[in-house]
């Protein structure tokens, strides 16, 4: 499974370790993700997601339904 929220679309980013010298390595940055159930209340039903921690905060802001349209129109989930 990817490394990428369905909600917001954060995934991975890529970066440098600087050492005390100034030596710079790759590393990666990781999105905080968790596997998350959300009861979809028009439906009478659970939905899982994988989302990040900014995402669980824009589904209690904006509402589940919403929050899964626009993620579907901006093309982070296919389904549902």
């Amino acid at each position: 499974m990817s490394r990428i929220c369905q909600i917001t679309g954060k995934k991975v980013m890529v970066g440098n370790n600087v050492s005390h010298s100034k030596r710079r390595t790759k590393r990666k940055f990781y999105p905080n993700l968790m596997d998350q159930k959300f009861y979809f209340e028009e439906e009478d039903r659970w939905v899982d997601l994988r989302v990040s921690t900014s995402g669980i905060r824009t589904i209690t802001k904006k509402g589940l339904k919403v929050a899964l349209k626009e993620a579907k129109n901006k093309g982070f989930i296919a389904n549902y």
